[in-house]
């Protein structure tokens, strides 16, 4: 029988371990327990919020998590894992279960999680739940070296830098940004947690005025989501064409001054323009998913919007 519970603290490195194992044996590794190497995901979402975070046991084992990030109106699901020895017992289905009652509580508006796209029974599992398989999401990277970012020219902050009793209100102009993206989009909870945690920083870009032109929420080096010598864009958005290239170069001024060796985005095919202008960047593909979503709906992949975000 198995049984979901919400994942306790002292269950982190055993869900860590089953996530290694079951990632490095469906990409068929020759060390399963080595896959992605020195990046954390387990940890850090669940210090994020321990409330949406769960864990399945069979006969008081852990045998898997998954895991629900709020965006305000956008929620996404995982990574969901569970061992290789408990495949085809149903357990992540048991697992989506609490994820989205997540959902129902938050009031989520748009729901979305990133799989394999040539996998019919990751894509079937999510189905059950009202998810619909969309657009491919490219995670590209690029080499970052000096030159390619020297004298940006751009007003660049870091939240770590912003006085505390400005946070809030730097907070609300970013909720601003991404409200006129997707209504009720808010990336608050990720710039919060990137802080606290100091996984990284949110790099902010201004324009000649001093207004907001975009914004990149970066993990950097190992115990993170990016991993050593990676600085990982998890999300990033801006006003317009010019403003995301502008807000790319801050990034990558960022991790450059970070002394990463390489620049990791995820980017949803469905929003053209933005694909193409990481492409023009010198950006490449390395590996790439598909964005399931619930409802069956564009959100805000569509022409003319500027941002990145895999969901993984």
């Amino acid at each position: 029988m198995v049984d979901v519970q919400p994942l306790d603290a002292s269950e982190l490195d055993a869900a860590d371990r089953v996530m290694r194992l079951a990632f490095g044996s469906f990409l068929g590794l020759p060390d399963p327990s080595k896959a992605l190497g020195d990046t954390d995901y387990v940890r850090t979402r669940w210090r994020a919020d321990p409330s949406a975070a769960f864990g399945a046991h069979i006969d008081g084992r852990l045998v898997g998590s998954n895991f629900a990030a709020n965006w305000g109106s956008v929620g996404f699901v995982g990574p969901l894992t569970t061992h290789p020895e408990v495949w085809d017992r149903h357990v992540g289905s048991r697992l989506m279960e609490p994820v989205m009652s997540c959902f129902d509580r938050w009031g989520t508006h748009l729901a979305g999680l990133f799989t394999f796209a040539h996998s019919p029974k990751h894509i079937g599992l999510y189905q059950k739940f009202g998810f619909w398989p969309r657009f491919l999401t490219a995670i590209m990277t690029k080499t970052i070296g000096a030159p390619a970012v020297a004298g940006v020219p751009v007003a660049t902050t870091l939240f770590s830098e912003v006085p505390v009793l400005e946070r809030d209100s730097t907070l609300d102009e970013l909720r601003r940004l991404t409200d006129g993206i997707f209504a009720g989009l808010d990336l608050s909870s990720e710039v919060r947690a990137v802080a606290e945690q100091r996984l990284g920083d949110t790099v902010i870009a201004r324009d000649d005025a001093g207004a907001l032109a975009g914004f990149a929420i970066c993990h950097c080096g190992a115990g993170t989501e990016a991993g050593s010598g990676v600085c990982y864009v998890k999300f990033a958005a801006a006003r317009s064409a010019a403003d995301f290239s502008t807000t790319l170069d801050a990034a990558e001024a960022f991790a450059a001054g970070r002394q990463a060796a390489r620049i990791l985005a995820g980017m949803n095919a469905g929003r053209p323009e933005a694909y193409r202008l990481l492409a023009d960047r010198g950006f490449q593909v390395v590996r790439q998913g598909v964005a399931m979503q619930r409802p069956n709906e564009p959100g805000y992949n569509r022409a003319g919007v500027f941002v990145i975000d895999d969901w993984r």
